[in-house]
């Protein structure tokens, strides 16, 4: 989940990079999107200048009398940043780094300029090389499993983002990541909205722990079904333990009040299905079972069947990472070239306008639940009869019948 190996033409900036942007329009959210995203690249360039030092006779395996030139620095100087500092790894890899926009004190007079950053953390995802394989796959892995919270570079990055807040004002900070680093972002953005302080976010392809069925022939319809059966068996009995009601007000406010800036390719199997979660999101509310929806998602079905919630519904840090109430999500519908992947970063700062006329924009809010359908109503109540049912029939074939009247209800909408 990351960059992928690291070839020279995305290092080199005066190659790949926006060298287009000679002013910045702060108010312009393409020229924003392009500079965050070209800091992040640099913290890639960073590592890879750091793993090209590392390598006592690296010259001489690449025919090269001289080492190669860092190429890091005109990734944030062009745009008039300063480095401040790096964040490692404890193997010693960078895996973010800290930036200081020297001419933030030039807006503050600025009525009309809405946003300019103060400080940027930027993060980067997966670098697949021998001396970073090993930390980054093992975060990949926490991602699948919703464990990113367990991990040494998380807790890290998280101290490293708070100390910044206690020392400056939360306005000032922006946060950006990409891939393993989006899943950083947002797992710190969450972290830090339960704390009460709300960062400016970008967050680029990030990771969603979901098996990719929409990028099947037929699985886009597939996994709908799928998902949403899944959601409201789960949810539907969620929402009988009343324990799991306390902090549900506290839980929608505060992530309702941090809106993420969320940038997804729809044939990116990594990050596209947060496409799909936002679509089923709104279809459950419009039935008017978004409650159940929320429930569900927010719930694996072990701890839910066993009776265990282990988690407060507010600690927001802990629960999946693609929950968002509110987002402003771009989708880039531009079809994956041979140098432009799916999952590559630099499509972020596409300087063709023509090309850019095929980004969707779609702002993400909280939904409010339409009037519940009778026909629903009548599907949870089936629900409450199969449970209570005669104690002689096992419990999984009142769930499997129960599954079934879902999937037969959902059908009837698709």
């Amino acid at each position: 989940m990351g960059r992928g190996p690291m070839a020279s033409d995305t290092d080199d900036f005066y190659t790949s990079g926006p060298c287009h942007l000679t002013s910045i329009d702060w108010n312009n959210s393409h020229h924003r999107t392009s500079v965050v995203s070209s800091l992040v690249n640099g913290v890639y360039t960073l590592e890879r200048d750091r793993l090209l030092s590392r390598k006592k006779r690296y010259r001489y395996k690449l025919g090269l009398r001289h080492p190669l030139k860092p190429l890091a620095e005109p990734w944030w100087e062009f745009f008039n940043f300063e480095w401040i500092q790096n964040l490692t790894d404890d193997d010693g890899s960078i895996y973010g780094a800290v930036f200081e926009y020297k001419s933030y004190n030039v807006y503050q007079n600025s009525p009309h300029v809405m946003k300019v950053p103060h400080y940027v953390m930027a993060f980067r995802g997966t670098v697949l090389k021998k001396r970073t394989l090993k930390f980054d796959l093992k975060l990949d892995l926490q991602c699948i499993f919703n464990t990113l919270h367990q991990g040494g570079r998380s807790r890290h990055a998280i101290q490293a983002i708070r100390n910044m807040v206690d020392k400056h004002s939360q306005q000032d900070i922006w946060l950006a990541g990409h891939s393993l680093g989006a899943a950083l972002v947002l797992l710190a953005g969450k972290t830090m909205t339960s704390a009460g302080f709300f960062l400016e976010s970008y967050i680029f392809n990030p990771p969603i722990s979901s098996i990719p069925l929409e990028q099947l022939p037929g699985g886009r319809y597939l996994k709908d079904v799928f998902q949403t059966a899944k959601s409201v068996v789960k949810g539907t009995i969620a929402m009988t333990l009343t324990h799991l009601l306390q902090g549900q007000e506290e839980y929608n406010t505060k992530t309702a009040s941090w809106i993420p800036n969320l940038y997804v390719n729809p044939k990116d199997p990594i990050c596209a299905g947060y496409i799909d979660y936002f679509r089923r999101r709104d279809f459950m509310s419009e039935i008017g079972a978004g409650q159940i929806e929320r429930f569900g998602a927010r719930n694996s079905v072990r701890s839910i069947l066993v009776g265990i919630i282990r988690r407060s519904p507010s600690d927001l840090s802990k629960e999946p990472l693609h929950l968002l109430l509110s987002a402003d999500m771009t989708v880039n519908k531009n079809k994956p070239t041979t140098s432009t992947t799916a999952h590559a970063l630099h499509q972020w700062w596409e300087k063709d306008t023509a090309m850019r006329e095929n980004w969707e924009s779609c702002c993400i809010r909280p939904y409010h639940d339409g009037q519940l359908t009778l026909e629903f109503y009548s599907v949870l109540v089936l629900l409450i009869i199969q449970v209570a049912a005669d104690g002689n029939v096992e419990f999984h074939h009142r769930l499997k019948l129960f599954v079934n009247l879902v999937l037969n209800f959902l059908l009837k909408f698709y």
